[in-house]
């Protein structure tokens, strides 16, 4: 049976990890807490655990998760107080393996500020999310140091039948069966373009390219020197990118970077839909990164696309051109 979780949590802890430190894996039968920090998608809970439940798993569902805020805050599942508090509750419950999205759209940035940062450095374990839900995987990894997910969520990936590996990937990632030494590499009938051939060895940080230039200026700001970069994003035209590279590059985010990972861009507005748009891009992306010396792979399947790879964001990775993939340098999930 699935469960709809109570308000409550436990106390802090000041007990902090090494930086990037791998969570605890989720084990099989293991208890998935179904958050929502973002937009609502309340219809959708029950389904996501139900799928869950179908692959061995306990469901969690969290009261915001099946809430939608009033006007003019109707876009939120739950006010703040209540999406935050589902997030405490979920990290400091030891019976919870993960913690997985239900929904990216608009608000995790509202509570990114407010996050108890000591209690989830007490309690690591694997959150998965992508788009939206980025303000907290910068927020975690610079405050509490730990590998986080960029992957599916079950209502706007998982439910709507993203292909695989979608599904199969994100559950082996957050699972441990992939571990030090393993490749991420493109599935087939998916076409990853080397922009700038070479290999580089960093940490792997980014996610939505709108999100991480929103934080800009917060103590949440991304921090990329000696990193991959990785960056995705949906509805932004090509112009509207190129601004917010070109903030990137202002800030001096450019500056130390090791290689670039671009991901899905997709409802770019373009004729020819997105696999033209994609293609597009690519001049733009060699005029920010080309000069710099470093590795490029664009077109790469992770985040608004289909299917949609999960990334470990913080953890040590190589990034390999000509394999067209990555290699894990750590442990993310033991």
């Amino acid at each position: 049976m699935y469960k709809r979780q109570g308000p409550g949590g436990t106390p802090s802890s000041n007990a902090a990890p090494r930086r990037d430190a791998p969570v605890p894996a989720l084990r099989p039968g293991g208890q998935v807490a179904i958050v929502a920090p973002a937009s609502a998608a309340e219809g959708a809970a029950f389904a996501a655990a139900d799928w869950l439940q179908a692959r061995g798993y306990e469901a969690r569902i969290m009261p915001a998760a099946l809430t939608r805020s009033e006007a003019p805050f109707d876009y939120l599942a739950g006010d703040d107080a209540a999406r935050l508090n589902d997030l405490h509750a979920a990290f400091a419950d030891p019976a919870i393996g993960a913690v997985w999205c239900l929904q990216g759209g608009f608000g995790s940035w509202r509570i990114a500020g407010k996050l108890d940062v000591a209690l989830l450095r007490a309690h690591p374990k694997p959150f998965i999310g992508y788009s939206d839900i980025t303000a907290l995987h910068l927020a975690i990894q610079k405050q509490a140091g730990f590998v986080t997910f960029h992957g599916p969520m079950l209502a706007q990936d998982i439910l709507a039948g993203k292909a695989e590996p979608t599904a199969s990937h994100v559950l082996a990632m957050i699972g441990g069966q992939i571990g030090q030494g393993a490749w991420i590499e493109a599935p087939p009938d998916t076409y990853p373009v080397a922009l700038a051939p070479g290999t580089a060895t960093g940490r792997l940080v980014g996610g939505n390219l709108a999100l991480i230039a929103a934080t800009i200026g917060s103590r949440h700001e991304i921090a990329t020197r000696d990193a991959i970069l990785f960056i995705e994003d949906v509805n932004e035209a090509l112009p509207r990118i190129d601004r917010l590279l070109s903030q990137l590059r202002a800030a001096g985010k450019f500056d130390r970077i090791k290689g670039v990972l671009a991901g899905n861009f997709t409802r770019l507005g373009l004729p020819g839909g997105d696999a033209m748009g994609q293609s597009q891009l690519f001049p733009l992306l060699q005029e920010h990164f080309q000069a710099r010396g470093i590795p490029v792979l664009a077109a790469w399947p992770s985040g608004h696309g289909d299917p949609n790879l999960t990334l470990p964001l913080g953890a040590l990775v190589t990034l390999d051109t000509e394999r067209r993939g990555l290699r894990l340098e750590q442990p993310v999930a033991v």
